[in-house]
Formats: C-alpha cells, sequence, structure tokens
C-alpha cells in the first residue's frame, strides 16, 4: 500500500519490496546498509577499493544520518545551507560526489522549516537516491499530487518514512520501501522457520511488537485517500491560521514556505533581535503551557487546531508585550550566551553538572 502510495513501479518482473521498522532512524540504517553493501559489491567486482564510502546529504536532515554514519563508519559529506536556502541544494551536492559516494540522501520535509527541496532538477549525477521522508512522505502525496520527489525519479531507490508523524500512529513505527528487490541486496535479509514456514526478515531490532503496524493499517483502510487527503488539508489550513496571526505581530518573518510541511517557522525581525531572542520567548511561552522548538534562530511550530493556533497567537502577543516592557539589559544574559553554543550541547552539559552535584552530595553529604 505503501509502495503505491509512492509510486512504485509495479509489473510481471518488478515489484517493490519494504519493511515496518521502529521509527524513520531503524529505516534509515536499513536504506543506508543497502547502499552500502551495494557499492561495495560493484566495487569488489571492479577490482577497487571499497574501505571508504562516503554519504552525501544536507545539513538540514535530522541526527539518525549522523547515527547512521558514525555507526557503520560511513563518512558524511554535508551540503552546507545557505541564508534563506535550507532545502539541500542539488548542485552544491552533486559536486560532493565522489566514486566512493554509496547514495545522495534528501529529505522531504526540511528539518529547519519544513520546506519541500526540488528532487526533479536536472544534473549530470547517476548517483542513486534516498528520499528521507519522515515527516514528508504521509502529506505530500495527498495535497501536492503533481510534486515528483518519488519513485517516479528514476534514480530514487528507497524511501523512508514515518508512520507515528503524519502517518497518524503513535509513536514507534516507521517504514522503508525499495523500488524493487534488485536494491536490497539478498545477503542482507535472514531466512527464519520459527512458526513452521520461511520468514525473511531484515531489521536491526527483531522483537518487537505488531500493534502500531496493526494501527497504521486500520488507519489506511478506516481513513482512505480521501481521510488522509481531508486531514492534511486540514493540518494545511490551520497552519495558514497560525502563520497569519504570527505575520499580524509585526515582530517576526516568516521562513516556512507554502509548499512543505504544515508547520510555521519564523525567526525574530532585526528590530527586535536585538533586544530579546528566541529562546527568551520559548521560555515565556512554557508558562502558559505551550513547549515550542527553538534553536539559535528559529522557532518551529506544527500546525494545531485553529482554535489552539489562535491562542497561541494570542499568547506570542501577550509574552512579546512583557519582553518589550523590560530593560533590555534585565534580558537574561546568561540565556543570551546559551544561543551561541548548539542546544545539545547546552543539555549535556546541563546534564553533567546535574549528576556531579548529585554524586557528591551522595558520597559526602554536602552538595
Amino acid at each position: 500500500m505503501i509502495a503505491h502510495l509512492f509510486n512504485a513501479p509495479v509489473g510481471d518482473e518488478e515489484t517493490a519490496v519494504g519493511v515496518g521498522t521502529v521509527g524513520s532512524s531503524e529505516a534509515i540504517m536499513l536504506a543506508g546498509l543497502a547502499f552500502e553493501r551495494k557499492w561495495q559489491k560493484k566495487r569488489r567486482a571492479e577490482g577497487k577499493p571499497f574501505d571508504k564510502p562516503n554519504i552525501v546529504t544536507g545539513a538540514n536532515v535530522q541526527v539518525c544520518w549522523e547515527k547512521f554514519a558514525r555507526y557503520f563508519e560511513v563518512e558524511l559529506k554535508e551540503v552546507k545551507l545557505r541564508e534563506g536556502y535550507y532545502p539541500m541544494d542539488p548542485e552544491k551536492a552533486v559536486e560532493l560526489v565522489d566514486e566512493n559516494t554509496i547514495c545522495v540522501a534528501a529529505i522531504l520535509g526540511s528539518t529547519l522549516n519544513g520546506e519541500f527541496g526540488d528532487k526533479n532538477k536536472e544534473t549530470v549525477c547517476d548517483t542513486p537516491i534516498h528520499v528521507d521522508a519522515a515527516s514528508g512522505g504521509f502529506i505530500a502525496p495527498f495535497i501536492y499530487p503533481n510534486l515528483e520527489w518519488d519513485f517516479r525519479l528514476p534514480l530514487v531507490k528507497s524511501i523512508n518514512v514515518s508512520g507515528h508523524k503524519y502517518g497518524l500512529v503513535y509513536a514507534g513505527v516507521g517504514w522503508v520501501v525499495w523500488r524493487s528487490q534488485e536494491n536490497l541486496p539478498d545477503e542482507l535479509i535472514f531466512h527464519i522457520n520459527y512458526l513452521g514456514s520461511d520468514q525473511p526478515t531484515f531489521t536491526l531490532n527483531f522483537s518487537k511488537g505488531s500493534s502500531q503496524i496493526i494501527a497504521q493499517y486500520y488507519q489506511f483502510i478506516r481513513l482512505g485517500f480521501e481521510g488522509y487527503k481531508s486531514t492534511m488539508e486540514n493540518c494545511t489550513a490551520n497552519a495558514k491560521v497560525l502563520k497569519e496571526g504570527i505575520e499580524k505581530t509585526g515582530h517576526f518573518d516568516i521562513i516556512s514556505k507554502e509548499t512543505g510541511v504544515p508547520l510555521v517557522a519564523f525567526s525574530l525581525s532585526l528590530k527586535d533581535s536585538s533586544r530579546y531572542t528566541v529562546f527568551n520567548i520559548a521560555d515565556s511561552l512554557r508558562k502558559f503551557g505551550w513547549n515550542v522548538p527553538a534553536d539559535a534562530e528559529l522557532i518551529a511550530v506544527t500546525s494545531a487546531a485553529a482554535l489552539a493556533a489562535e491562542r497561541l497567537v494570542s499568547d506570542i502577543e501577550r509574552v512579546l508585550k512583557e519582553l518589550d516592557a523590560l530593560p533590555s539589559q534585565l534580558i537574561d544574559s546568561s540565556e543570551t550566551a546559551r544561543v551561541k553554543k548548539r542546544g545539545r550541547e547546552q543539555i549535556e552539559e546541563d546534564v553533567t553538572k546535574y549528576w556531579k552535584r548529585f554524586v557528591k552530595k551522595k558520597r559526602t553529604g554536602v552538595c
């Protein structure tokens, strides 16, 4: 069903193959392994070295790509982002491709602003492509059916998608689909007969529940194509309400685009960024019950129900009034300094300090 949704070629000699996974992280590990093994086999046949594989991707992907590269000793070659352009630049990606590149990994729905990049740009590159459609894979087929990002593009060999995002299933399920059996090396597949018949398996995690897979199947049957389309159109409409409300405050620049994941990403306008940061805004919103993600420049909010979107805009306006009323020197200087650090580094530092104090207290009774 998912292969059909992604326009996989189906014929007498062409059959898509796929597997359910624990989220898109495992799906990406499996897809990467398939590309690595195919590349190694080809290099061996050509009598060439096969010990330095690399993968080309954008700096806008999620951390699971860094995990794959580190865990399986594959060099990660990132296309740097440029001001105002958050998808991976396909021309820059081609420049990084060499004979050791196992695949180019494109993302459908930039992690930073949800934007769909251009997967259909003409290039002279014939390197296989994997599309990380974790967020966008259950959006584009329903509201952007003419956007060619999937198996309609000959170089796209595999696609992953998260069922627990816009697939409308609770957390814990992802999917990876290969264009055909040819794209998944046989040596990666294990055949077991624990239940009395042959059962092919290709997963990193063998024992897991089937509840999320049943839930995904139920949603497909219950909602159908039209049901998913209606849901995604509703999400898009709610994102529009949120975007218009944030724009009206006059304090922000909208970074997200019309075509993409239904979310709103925005940054402080130049006149406001000198007085406070997006971290100050995100922290102040917590007292109203909002937990919004922020990095050094952007705030990104996924679409909520229309009434919730209107309430969020109202609370943002209240927070801005409070911050505007404060002298600029009273804005938390330590918080401003934290902006210069990557959020992940700061969290690790805070946790380490906490546990050092905790252990010291246990040992000596003194904080």
